[in-house]
């Protein structure tokens, strides 16, 4: 009974709570100095990080002013070059003071709206006595991780800077490789309680205005008490909820993005996150690196039918050996087939159980290596698993074959470029392992049969999600399974760009 009293306190607590919006109903920008003390107080708080800063002005002692900040997130010394400027010396005129602050732009605001948003950001606001709007002074804190190598996507040649935290410094970056006056940048905030700067980014002319309203639909239709991280934008936009396939690709290299927004799609950049999502994402995306197209075509093609063929291997290689070993023993060489039953002679579960207890002790030691320390975590990977494999095999609870089937899919899983497209593989190995161990051969056909109408059946902000496969384009077959030369690739995906198709002319045109 006490806790049903707690909680329906704590909801009344809750519905009765201040949003963000209420504090500023009703209020304006007094004339009086202390008024506006009073309002931005009790908007802020009673917290010890804001700091208000009180003087009189060197143009007129008569008038007082006041610097409102919070400290961190605030160059101190640009507090102390403003304070300077606006109380040594003399000046006859008070426009001219302001105007000779040193700062690189002066913004009048006469809406608490902003002036609160902008104390959060981590600039300064100044009040001034007789005046009924403040002046924005930007003196942000930079004191926030440089640009270093991408850690999640790295390559042999290519660039190795990566995004960073903070959406000006990646927006600038983006700008670094696109000098078109065509970039557009368009900024809103999301997230009641933490504010969170979002950033959706295009080309204009190049990206479809259908997939860009779309984007905008979608975040304006967010309504939560905060974002913390790209991946709240994702799952709240993408299409598909109960899918294990993502339909929002995401990355921190700085090429990658740009190079997408070339192809007509459409970026979204979130404040305090350096991974940045593209929209829309194809299936045959995931399987691409931005090393393909800095490295020789031939080269390029290798290696992503390799990824492919990787694929395959990681979604279906223990469910085949189940199949084979339980069901199709005629499909086995002879010499095969009385190896693998010497080897399974003794171990008391059926193959099902025996892949089902390697993959997930192989999943557990993954995750471990994942969690712990960098120098501690690849010794448990890699020790725990000879330890773990080897123990597993003399003690007799697998065969040694299960134990190389399931490292070769453990390796081709690592292949996959995409992290997110890798786990789904994951998740649905345990599926058609179940369906192998039921119906064999016959249940991974069923299988795949279903997999192939999900995947079909994705879309991605209006695109097909196995585009340019199904539907089928011919004119994008030259960069989808294979990476022709550049000189082929001078049409952009027709579905994605439909505006601006060619990126660059042919040798028949010249």
């Amino acid at each position: 009974m006490g806790f049903k009293r707690r909680h329906k306190n704590r909801r009344q607590n809750q519905d009765h709570g201040i949003g963000y919006d209420d504090h500023f109903q009703n209020r304006t920008i007094s004339t009086c100095i202390s008024d506006n003390i009073e309002t931005a107080t009790s908007i802020l708080g009673d917290s010890s990080d804001v700091q208000i800063k009180t003087f009189k002005l060197r143009a007129d002692q008569h008038l007082t002013a006041s610097l409102i900040f919070i400290k961190g997130l605030v160059e101190q010394s640009s507090i102390d070059t403003f304070t300077a400027s606006l109380t040594v010396g003399s000046l006859a005129e008070k426009s001219l003071m302001i105007e000779t602050l040193p700062i690189s732009e002066l913004d009048r605001i006469d809406d608490w709206h902003k002036i609160i948003e902008a104390i959060l950001c981590g600039n300064v606001v100044l009040f001034i006595d007789d005046e009924d709007h403040a002046y924005l002074l930007e003196a942000n804190n930079d004191n926030f991780r440089s640009v270093q190598e991408s850690t999640t996507e790295p390559v042999v040649r290519g660039p190795k800077e990566a995004f960073t935290e903070t959406i000006q410094m990646n927006t600038a970056m983006v700008r670094r490789k696109i000098k078109d006056p065509n970039l557009r940048i368009q900024t809103k905030h999301i997230g009641r309680s933490t504010r969170t700067e979002v950033a959706i980014v295009h080309i204009h002319g190049i990206a479809n205005e259908k997939i860009i309203q779309e984007v905008e639909e979608r975040l304006d239709k967010i309504d939560i008490d905060g974002i913390l991280e790209s991946g709240n934008i994702e799952e709240l936009i993408e299409d598909e909820t109960y899918s294990p396939f993502p339909t929002t690709f995401n990355s921190e290299k700085p090429d990658v993005i740009a190079a997408s927004l070339l192809e007509g799609k459409v970026a979204i950049f979130v404040d305090g996150t350096p991974f940045v999502l593209i929209v829309p994402a194809l299936f045959v995306q995931f399987f691409q690196s931005a090393e393909d197209y800095y490295q020789r075509w031939d080269i390029a093609t290798l290696l992503r039918l390799l990824r492919f063929f990787s694929f395959f291997i990681s979604l279906l290689g223990p469910a085949f050996y189940i199949a084979l070993t339980t069901f199709h023993h005629e499909m086995l060489p002879t010499n095969l087939l009385i190896s693998l039953a010497a080897q399974r002679e003794g171990i008391p579960f059926p193959a099902i159980f025996e892949a089902i207890l390697m993959e997930v002790t192989l999943e557990i030691l993954r995750e471990a290596g994942i969690r712990l320390p960098v120098a501690i975590g690849q010794t448990i990977s890699i020790v725990g698993a000879l330890v773990i494999g080897q123990a597993a095999v003399e003690a007799g609870f697998v065969s040694p074959a299960m134990v190389i089937v399931v490292a070769i899919t453990a390796i081709s899983n690592f292949i996959i470029p995409s992290y997110n497209l890798a786990i789904s593989i994951r998740i649905l190995r345990f599926f058609f392992m179940l369906f192998a161990a039921t119906f064999g051969l016959y249940g991974i056909a069923l299988g795949l049969f279903a997999l192939s109408l999900h995947l079909c059946s994705l879309r991605s902000f209006g695109i097909p999600y196995m585009s340019p496969l199904a539907p089928y384009n011919s004119q994008d077959q030259k960069d989808t399974l294979l990476r022709l030369p550049y000189q082929f690739l001078f049409t952009r995906p027709k579905l994605i760009s439909q505006n601006n198709n060619v990126r660059q002319k042919s040798k028949s045109s010249k």
